[in-house]
């Protein structure tokens, strides 16, 4: 743990696109990430057990990583149900990674892709059931286009979920949010700057907009011993 937090918080990140970027953060703790990332992002299991049970279908998960949220689905019992299942990622460490626990799993209708999430569409132009950003969305420096690109492959009545963290608006209780703190307003997006998470006041209340809310929360909980960090989930449909 002591070490997986000393690369997050000192290993310098280098390269001239977002791509380069990110190997550049996720190469030296891609084999570590998901035994501290237990502990710190809190949504996850709150989104994945959420989602509906669906039949048939087309899940994409969007900066997908190592595959965790595959095991989450897992324990929900609602993977085998899926017909084709799409990790998309621009790492090609952390997707190491998700292939390795695809195939030890044996999850025959799970396929890797290396692309960006704001531009990668299925082949054969199949309709998707399901898209979901875990932790993902303040990775990516144009989210706008992320979420606008996440809710054109949704076929209609399609699912968009989605958890991250964020930082509320400082009225955010006029909006049903959860409102944050002086510090969590302040600090937090800057201290995530360091590692190229971009906590915005917007993504939460887009996630609304963009498509029609079926089930959300906000709410903070413990990332970094005692301090909390403010998460949110969210589940709507096309």
């Amino acid at each position: 743990e002591v070490r997986v937090l000393a690369l997050m918080l000192f290993h310098p990140i280098s390269g001239s696109t977002h791509k380069e970027r990110l190997e550049s953060f996720y190469r030296s703790q891609a084999g570590s990430y998901d035994e501290y990332r237990r502990k710190l992002l809190h949504g996850r299991p709150k989104l994945f057990g959420s989602l509906p049970n669906l039949r048939g279908a087309v899940w994409v998960d969007l900066g997908a990583g190592t595959g965790y949220n595959l095991e989450l689905m897992a324990e929900a019992g609602k993977i085998e149900g899926y017909e084709k299942i799409y990790l998309v990622d621009l790492s090609g460490s952390l997707l190491k990674q998700a292939a390795e626990r695809v195939k030890k799993n044996g999850w025959t209708n799970v396929e890797i892709v290396e692309a960006d999430a704001t531009t990668w569409t299925p082949p054969n132009g199949e309709e998707v059931d399901l898209v979901t950003f875990s932790y993902s969305l303040t990775m990516i420096p144009n989210w706008f286009a992320a979420v606008d690109h996440a809710y054109s492959l949704l076929r209609k009545g399609g699912v968009l979920g989605i958890t991250d963290f964020y930082v509320a608006r400082k009225y955010a209780a006029a909006e049903g949010l959860h409102e944050n703190t002086w510090f969590q307003r302040t600090v937090w997006p800057i201290f995530f700057a360091f590692d190229n998470v971009n906590l915005s006041r917007d993504t939460c209340p887009t996630s609304s907009t963009a498509s029609s809310p079926t089930w959300s929360r906000s709410t903070s909980a413990a990332c970094l011993h005692l301090l909390k960090c403010p998460y949110y989930v969210f589940v709507g449909h096309k």
